[in-house]
C-alpha cells in the first residue's frame, strides 16, 4: 500500500518527466488510445502496457519457443525470448538517440512475437494451412500477437493494450525490409478494420505500415536483431561457415553480429535524426537485403530437414483433430479444458468457434509441451 503523506502529483510528474522533452515527431503518452476506457494510475500509458505484456502468460512461454533452430541441445542458441529482448534493446537504443518514446518502443518490442507458435516459422506455416482449411482465415504470428492481447489474455477478456502498441505489433513484420519507413496515421476504427482484413487478404499483410515512428523503429529493429545473430547461431551449429558470407556484405556491415548491429544502428540514426521517417542509407540497405537473402538460402532453408517438417505437420494436424474431437464430445478431463478453456471467460467461449479455440490453444504451446502432448496422445 502507498504510504500516507506521499505526494502523488509529484510521483506522477516524475513518471512523466521525459514526456516534455520528446522530439516533435514522437508519440506522447497523452496520445495513447485504448480500445476500452479505464481509470488511469500513476504510470504513463505505454509504461503500463509494458507491465501488462511482461506479466501475461504468453510472454512467459517465449522462453521455450523456437527462434530458428529447433530440437538442439546447445544452450547458447537463441530462443524466442532472446530475440525479443534483443529487439527491445536495439529499438530503444535507436529511439533514445532520436528522442522518441522509449516506453512505446519497449511495449511493442516485447509484445511483437507473442503470437509465434511452436517450432517457429515452419510451425506457423502449418497452422496457417490448417486455419485456412478449417476456418477460412489465415494465421500469421503478427496478427495472432494482437489477438492474444486483445481477446485471449486475461482469461479471454484481453489486456486492453493501447492502440499504438497493438498497431506496432500488427505492423512489425521484419520479413519485409525497406530502406525507409514512414508512419501512417489511423484511427481506432481503421486499425480494427485493418486487423480483421489481415485474416483474409494476403496483400494487406505485405503492405502494413505502423502508425507511429516508434512502431517503425521496432519493425527495422526486428531485422537488425536476427540478421547477424542467426548467422552466429548457424556457425555454432555447423550449418554455416563465416567464409561462405560474401565479402561485399562483410565490407559494408562487418563480420560479427556486434559489428553488424552497430553499423546498422548508426546508419539509421544518422539518416533519421529529426526526420518524420526511419531510414537507412542506400549502401547499408542493399547490404541488409543481400544478407537477408543469403540467410534464407544458407540458414533458414536448411534449419529443418524434410523429416522434421513432416513430423511437425503430422503433429499439428493430429493435435488439432484430437482436441476438436474433445470439444465436440465435451470431454472436460481433456487438457484443452484443464489447461485452457476451463479458465476462459464466457465472452471468449461464446464468441469463438471450436476450430479457433483449438488453433488458439496449439499456437500458445511451447515446443516441448507440443511434442509431449503429441507423444502422449498418440500413445493412447
Amino acid at each position: 500500500m502507498m504510504k500516507v503523506g506521499v505526494n502523488m502529483n509529484e510521483v506522477i510528474e516524475n513518471m512523466n518527466k521525459h514526456e516534455n522533452g520528446l522530439a516533435p515527431y514522437a508519440t506522447k503518452n497523452s496520445d495513447a488510445i485504448r480500445l476500452q476506457d479505464e481509470r488511469p494510475d500513476m504510470r504513463p500509458s505505454f509504461f503500463r502496457d509494458i507491465d501488462r505484456i511482461i506479466y501475461c502468460l504468453s510472454y512467459t512461454r517465449y522462453i521455450d519457443k523456437t527462434q530458428v533452430f529447433s530440437n538442439n541441445e546447445n544452450d547458447n542458441i537463441s530462443r524466442r525470448m532472446t530475440h525479443v529482448q534483443m529487439v527491445s534493446k536495439i529499438a530503444r537504443t535507436i529511439g533514445r538517440a532520436l528522442n522518441l518514446n522509449e516506453d512505446l518502443i519497449e511495449a511493442i518490442a516485447l509484445g511483437h512475437d507473442l503470437g509465434h507458435v511452436p517450432f517457429g516459422h515452419p510451425g506457423e506455416a502449418i497452422l496457417n494451412r490448417i486455419s485456412l482449411e478449417k476456418t477460412g482465415r489465415m494465421f500469421n504470428h503478427n496478427v495472432h500477437s494482437v489477438r492474444i492481447l486483445k481477446d485471449i489474455e486475461n482469461h479471454g477478456v484481453g489486456s486492453n493494450i493501447t492502440l499504438q502498441v497493438l498497431d506496432g505489433i500488427l505492423c512489425h513484420n521484419g520479413e519485409f525490409v525497406s530502406d525507409q519507413y514512414y508512419p501512417v496515421a489511423r484511427t481506432k476504427e481503421q486499425f480494427l478494420s485493418l486487423y480483421e482484413k489481415c485474416y483474409y487478404d494476403a496483400t494487406t499483410l505485405k503492405t502494413l505500415r505502423p502508425m507511429t515512428l516508434e512502431g517503425c523503429i521496432v519493425r527495422i529493429s526486428d531485422i537488425v536483431a536476427y540478421i547477424g545473430r542467426d548467422i552466429e547461431d548457424a556457425i555454432r551449429l555447423g550449418v554455416l561457415s563465416k567464409e561462405e558470407i560474401p565479402n561485399n556484405i562483410l565490407e559494408v556491415l562487418g563480420s560479427t553480429n556486434r559489428e553488424i548491429i552497430n553499423t546498422i544502428i548508426l546508419d539509421i540514426i544518422g539518416n533519421s535524426l529529426n526526420q518524420p521517417y526511419i531510414k537507412m542509407s542506400n549502401e547499408v540497405y542493399q547490404a541488409v537485403k543481400d544478407l537477408k537473402a543469403f540467410n534464407y538460402s544458407h540458414i533458414y532453408e536448411k534449419a529443418n530437414n524434410a523429416e522434421s517438417l513432416k513430423h511437425y505437420e503430422e503433429m499439428f494436424r493430429f493435435l488439432f483433430d484430437y482436441y476438436l474431437k474433445d470439444i465436440h464430445n465435451k470431454r472436460q478431463e481433456s487438457d484443452i479444458y484443464q489447461v485452457f478453456l476451463g479458465d476462459m471467460s464466457d465472452t471468449y467461449l461464446i464468441n469463438t468457434s471450436d476450430e479457433q479455440k483449438v488453433i488458439d490453444y496449439i499456437a500458445g504451446m511451447t515446443d516441448d509441451y507440443c511434442e509431449h502432448q503429441y507423444q502422449t496422445k498418440k500413445g493412447e
